[in-house]
């Protein structure tokens, strides 16, 4: 399966679940709305930041020379789009016809402007995982390179030391 394809209908799902979750407990407790919506966002910022980290880790474990790095930024912008297309549509249908706490915004608005918010929500918290997990790779592969390096002048120090033809 396409790795944005598998990212954005996971993440729709995540939105999908948070907006619902949203909208029964604003419909239960209407006067901790601000406190459920931040929750909400959390949530799927959460989720797309952990997803992105991991990302970034076993790219930068695969790839030493940041040259070679996969384009994870192309990967996390198709699948917050498509996870703010998909979530926009269902989000819509269940605003006016299932559920009345999600919303009742007209169709337009709401892939445009939540699918939107929705796209923004995934693709920068994933990029900010994914540069701290190759960030963390990175530093661990330069402590193994100087644990290496150090490593190796001892031995050659050692070398230097002795008669020709003993060793270590």
């Amino acid at each position: 399966m396409v790795a944005w394809l598998l990212r954005g209908l996971v993440m729709s799902a995540v939105h999908i679940g948070a907006r619902v979750l949203l909208g029964l407990a604003i419909v239960a407790w209407p006067l901790e709305s601000t406190m459920w919506k931040t929750v909400a966002i959390a949530a799927v910022v959460l989720v797309a930041l952990i997803w992105g980290g991991v990302d970034g880790l076993v790219d930068g474990r695969a790839h030493e020379d940041p040259d070679d790095y996969r384009d994870l930024t192309m990967v996390w912008l198709k699948a917050g789009l498509l996870a703010g297309l998909i979530s926009a549509i269902v989000c819509w249908i269940l605003g006016n016809w299932v559920m009345s706490g999600i919303g009742q915004n007209s169709l337009a608005i709401e892939i445009f402007a939540g699918g939107s918010f929705t796209t923004l929500l995934i693709f920068v918290p994933a990029l900010v995982g994914a540069a701290l997990g190759r960030f963390l790779t990175r530093r661990q592969h330069r402590k193994n390179q100087a644990a290496r390096d150090a490593e190796a002048d001892d031995n050659f120090s050692y070398q230097q030391t002795q008669p020709v033809g003993l060793s270590k």
